[in-house]
Formats: C-alpha cells, sequence, structure tokens
C-alpha cells in the first residue's frame, strides 16, 4: 500500500503511577524531517524515539508530541527546609530592627522565599520509562500509518482516473493524426488545383509537400513514450513502500511529451487535447507532492 505524508496518531499508556500521551501528525517534505518534543528529563530517548519512527516513516516532516502526566511516588515529595527558613526570618529580624520597619513577618513571605518549600523527584528507572514511552510511540505511529495509508489509498484511486484520463486524450490524439493529414492533402491539392489550373497536377510534389508537413506535425513518437510513461506511473502505483520520488521523475517525462505534443499541433483540436494533457498531468504532479 502506498502512504501518503499526511496523517495524525495518538495514543496513551498508563500505569499506577505515569500517563504518558504520544501525539504524531506530519506534512510533506522532500526528506524525512522529525523533530520531538517531550519534557527535558526524557531527553536522554530521543535517539531511540528517532530509530522507532524510522521504522515507520520514510519521507515527509514529522512532529511528535509527548507528555506525561505522574502522580502517586513518582510525582515526587515536597520538602521543608526549616533551618533555611529560620535563617530568612532572623534576617527579616535584622533588616527592621536596623532600619526601623514595621514588624509584620508573615508566613507566606517566608514561603515564598527560595528553596523553603522544595519539590524533590522520585527517582526514575530509565528501562521502565523507556520501554512504556516506546510503547506509546509505536502504537501512537500504528494509527499514524493506518491514517496514511487510508489517505494513500484515497489518492491512489484519484491518480488511475486521471491517468485513464490521460490516456484516451492521448488515444484521441493518435486517432486524429490521419485526420490531420488528409484533410491536408485535400488542402493542398484544393490549392495547387486552383493555382495550376488546366496544367495539371505533379503528384509527386504533393507527396513530398504532405511528407514535409507530416514530419513537423508527427506525434507517434511522444504518444507512444507518454503511453508508457502511463503504463509504468499504473505500475509504481501498485508498489510499496516510498515511491513518491520516482512518480515525480515519471510525471516530469510525461509533462515533456505533452509539451513537444502541445508545440506540434497544427490543428484546434490536437492543440486543445494537448493543453488538456498538461491540465491533466499538472494535477497528478500534484497528488505525488502527497506521496511518501
Amino acid at each position: 500500500m502506498i502512504h501518503s505524508m499526511t496523517g495524525y496518531g495518538r495514543a496513551e499508556v498508563q500505569t499506577d503511577t505515569r500517563r504518558i500521551s504520544v501525539e504524531i501528525k506530519s506534512v510533506n517534505n522532500r526528506y524525512v524531517d522529525i523533530n520531538i518534543r517531550m519534557p527535558r528529563k526524557f531527553l536522554f530517548l530521543e535517539n531511540r524515539i528517532r530509530t522507532v519512527l524510522r521504522e515507520y516513516v520514510l519521507r515527509g516532516k514529522v512532529d511528535v508530541f509527548i507528555n506525561a502526566e505522574e502522580y502517586g511516588a513518582a510525582a515526587g515529595s515536597l520538602k521543608y527546609n526549616e533551618a533555611l527558613a529560620g535563617q530568612y526570618i532572623a534576617a527579616m529580624r535584622s533588616m527592621i530592627d536596623t532600619f526601623g520597619l514595621a514588624s509584620d513577618i508573615r508566613a507566606e513571605d517566608v514561603a515564598r522565599a527560595p528553596e523553603v518549600f522544595s519539590i524533590s523527584e522520585a527517582e526514575m528507572d530509565e528501562e521502565e520509562i523507556s520501554l512504556l514511552i516506546e510503547n506509546a510511540v509505536r502504537e501512537a505511529a500504528e494509527h499514524f500509518n493506518e491514517a496514511r495509508e487510508a489517505e494513500g489509498e484515497r489518492l491512489k484511486a484519484d491518480m488511475l482516473l486521471k491517468l485513464d484520463e490521460l490516456e484516451a486524450v492521448t488515444d484521441e490524439v493518435i486517432a486524429h493524426e490521419d485526420e490531420i493529414m488528409a484533410a491536408y492533402r485535400q488542402k493542398l491539392i484544393d490549392t495547387m488545383t486552383e493555382l495550376l489550373a488546366d496544367k495539371g497536377i505533379d503528384e509527386s510534389r504533393i507527396t513530398a509537400e504532405c511528407v514535409v508537413y507530416a514530419d513537423r506535425i508527427c506525434t507517434d513518437e511522444e504518444t507512444v513514450r507518454l503511453k508508457s510513461h502511463i503504463q509504468q506511473m499504473r505500475k509504481e502505483l501498485s508498489f510499496s513502500g516510498s515511491i513518491g520520488r520516482k512518480l515525480d521523475f515519471v510525471a516530469q517525462e510525461m509533462n515533456r511529451e505533452a509539451n513537444t505534443t502541445l508545440s506540434k499541433a497544427g490543428d484546434l483540436i490536437t492543440a486543445d487535447n494537448g493543453i488538456l494533457m498538461k491540465t491533466t498531468i499538472e494535477k497528478l504532479r500534484e497528488q505525488i507532492q502527497n506521496i511518501e
């Protein structure tokens, strides 16, 4: 299955002391670009998380958000530094006596002083938290990939329809070539008949003129290559993995053939079909930009 480069996935795992939530979202990008946001105390896990995500993502700008809620023993404990509080109070009283200030020392004033109260973090089992976060990341990545696969299938279906449209237009150009040559030959005969009157028409000259004109407007090489590219793109769309770059290259080659066909257009029908070719190819290229 093909993957879109845009997607979203979320997961949450919980123990008696922690709840870990992971969100993953992505947008288009030429290469893989993974950005991870998480609490500083989990930064030691960054490389491990990147390694996990590279199992799921080959291209795209991926943002990962990891949040942790801790409770119970894992939340740490509150510590009161009584000795330090006493030093603050003594210093305040000394300041009051020295400067003759009103004596109004309140508990909340002392409580706000630095380090009178502090929270000590509980010791963390790094291996335990590593497994917990990795499991959450993998679950979120699975949901993320499910969303990307679903979008990828929609892109594939749309592109296959557009390839059918492009092939139909190409077939019209091919079918119209004989009609163009017949019309040109008749126009040439009519013109020479009018100019030469009763002097007769040099059939060999008409044939030569038709050959020159046919060489100038002939699009058979372009249409053959274009149909080949259409088949190649259909084949690539049947594969899994990272196919976006291959599809983009094929679309560039398609556009080259459409440009040449349009430049050779000797009549309004072929010109209109050439423009329709380019429009359809451009729509394909827009969709390809979303494929991993």
